[in-house]
Parts: structure tokens; sequence; C-alpha cells
């Protein structure tokens, strides 16, 4: 890593290219892709909720009328970018592994998308926010997934197996989709026209999840009970990921016109201040239902069919954190809890077992294009 603080743009652009050997993703189909900053239309050339409501969007972070809310948008920036280079350190192995070559070539899409959307924010960061921007652009490519050094805890955890990537793609991208969907609607004009491009190419992220755990389902060979542990696993994490409880930064965001509710342009109540992550949060785990509801489809007759966990189960962030709750919402007591995870969570043991699975079972994915 360079000694010296990042100048220019160009400067970023080499340290990046490190960052890509580093980690060992540096093959010829990723690093010959044309990185670049994407910018679409916006719904409205206006800000579109809160105290600003109905005034020009803001062009250049000068013309944001408060140090606080030009603060508040960098770390928005950051948090979005450290996100994505986190999960390309977190699925850096799962190409000695590909189940076949469409696979290998869809995650090679995903993890090549996702150094976009970070290269995205890194943009934002170093042209927009002088000093402290190219600070923090750096320091971006200096954390490390697997050194738990990611800015958010779930993106410091394992994703170990095809199994693993699949769920965390099909759920906790959907949470990305979330956040993106918000931040189009920001008052910060070069940040809301980022996400436009960063959602198209984030639905692929979604299918590639949803599909893949379908043809799993759809062969039979992994356990049923194997896989709803890693839905228990993925699904609370990505549940964390909204924020606290009674935010009162999502508060200021949404009064400052930065971050919007994910169905802003639908929604036909006035937005609760006090329960602004709780609003997203909830619509996300009704989407993950009827996205279960749609997998079960394809689980073959005898087999047990699949649930999203409670939104209780197993959180660690909001008014749940540390309670004892079941994957049905139920309250259970401290003694038993220990090994109720054991349970319910992937262990060693079945991490070994998919592993061993994807080795050795030919079959034990369905070919692409025979699901429902």
């Amino acid at each position: 890593m360079p000694a010296t603080r990042l100048a220019t743009f160009d400067d970023w652009v080499d340290l990046f290219r490190v960052w890509q050997k580093d980690i060992g993703v540096d093959y010829p189909e990723i690093t010959n892709y044309q990185f670049e900053a994407k910018f679409g239309p916006t719904r409205s050339n206006e800000v579109e909720f809160g105290a600003y409501k109905g005034r020009p969007k803001w062009d250049r972070v000068v013309q944001i009328p408060d140090q606080r809310m030009r603060d508040a948008l960098m770390n928005l920036i950051i948090y979005q970018g450290d996100t994505e280079f986190a999960s390309v350190e977190q699925q850096r192995k799962l190409f000695q592994t590909s189940p076949s070559e469409h696979d290998r070539q869809s995650l090679c899409r995903v993890v090549t998308e996702e150094m976009r959307h970070g290269w995205q924010m890194c943009y934002l960061l170093m042209h927009h926010f002088g000093y402290s921007g190219r600070v923090e652009a750096q320091k971006m490519l200096e954390r490390r997934a697997f050194d738990q050094k990611r800015l958010l805890g779930a993106f410091n955890q394992d994703v170990n197996n095809w199994l693993d990537f699949f769920v965390y793609t099909d759920f906790v991208d959907r949470d990305g989709k979330y956040q993106l969907t918000m931040l189009s609607y920001s008052g910060f004009a070069p940040l809301a026209q980022s996400m436009i491009p960063m959602l198209k190419e984030e639905s692929f992220h979604l299918g590639t999840g949803q599909d893949g755990i379908k043809r799993i389902v759809k062969a039979g060979v992994v356990p049923t009970n194997i896989i709803q542990k890693y839905i228990n696993k993925w699904v609370p994490v990505s549940l964390d990921l909204f924020g606290v409880d009674r935010s009162s930064s999502a508060h200021w965001f949404y009064v400052w016109g930065l971050k919007g509710r994910y169905d802003e342009p639908n929604a036909k109540a006035e937005a609760n201040l006090e329960f602004m992550n709780e609003h997203s949060r909830a619509l996300y785990h009704q989407e993950c239902v009827k996205l279960v509801n749609m997998i079960n489809k394809n689980v073959p007759p005898g087999h047990e069919r699949l649930y999203v966990p409670d939104i209780k189960f197993n959180r660690y962030i909001g008014e749940h954190t540390g309670k004892l709750y079941s994957v049905a919402g139920e309250l259970l007591s401290e003694k038993n809890y220990t090994e109720y995870l054991k349970e319910m969570l992937p262990q060693p043991e079945d991490v070994l077992l998919v592993s061993e699975i994807e080795a050795v079972e030919k079959q034990w994915i369905a070919a692409k294009g025979m699901i429902q």
C-alpha cells in the first residue's frame, strides 16, 4: 500500500489494481473489464421529500446548506462503497469450485459489478469531497473483510461455498437493492444518478441468487434442513443491515433529503420519522416471504418446505438484539438457546458436508433452465 495519500483518481485506480491482485481476483475476464463511473437520469430534478422538498437537487457538495448534511452524505457513500468491496472479498474463493461454466461467468459478472459499484462510490468521494474524500476512498481499498475490518459486521462473515453464495446474493444483495433504491431518491444529484445503473446491475445479482437456490432445491441432493440453515444465517443479517430501530440518523437523512423510503414514489402516508428503518425492513421481510414461496415450488415431493425466519430471530441490531427468539418468533429459555442456535444455523460440520457434496456429487445442482 502507498505510504502517502492519493492525489488523483488515477492514483486511486492504481491502488484498485493492487487490491484486485492482493485479494486474488485478478482474473483476465475481470481485469479486462472497462471500469468506469456511470450515471443515469433521476425521476426528478427537485428534492422529493424532507425539509428541502421542491428545491433543485444539489449538483455539488458546496451547494448543500449545512455541514452536518455534507458529513451525513459522505458517510452514506462511504458505507455503501465499503459493502461493495467487502462482498467481493467474501466471494473471492468461489472461482475454484464453480459447478459449471455458466455459474463461473455469473460469479465473474457479480463480483465485477460489485467492484464497479465500489468504484462509483469512490469516484464520488474523490471528485466531490476534497481531501477527506480522497482519504476515505483510499481506506476503502485498505480494509479487508477477511481481517474483520469492514464497517458492517455482515460483510466480515465468511461465504464458504456455493450454497452460501446463492443465499447471500438472494437476500443480502436484496437488502442492497433496497439501500440503492432509497439512495436513488437522494437530493444530491450525483448520488441519485449513480444509483440508476447500479440498480440495473444489482438485479442480475438477485436473480443469480434466487435462481441458484431454486436449482439446488430442484436437484434434491443438499438436505433441505441445511439449505434452511443458510437462509436462517443470512436473512437476520440482512434485516440488521437496515439499521437500528428509532434511528435518529435515518430521521435526519430523510429530513435533509438525502435518503428516502424504499417505496417513496408510491407512499401515500407521511413518513413516520421515528420508524424509518422499520418501515423499509418490514417491506423487505414481506418480499423475502414471497421469494421463499416461489422457491418452494421446486421442492421435490416428500421434502420439507423452506420458510423465512421470524423478524425477531437472531438479531444483533434493533429492539430484538440479543433476545432469545425462535425462528417462529417464540421466546425461548436461556438454558436451551445455545443448543437451539446450533440446530438452526450452519455449523462447521454443515459447511464441511456442503463442501463435500459440491465436490463429489455431480448433480448437486440442477442445470440452468430446469426450474419454475
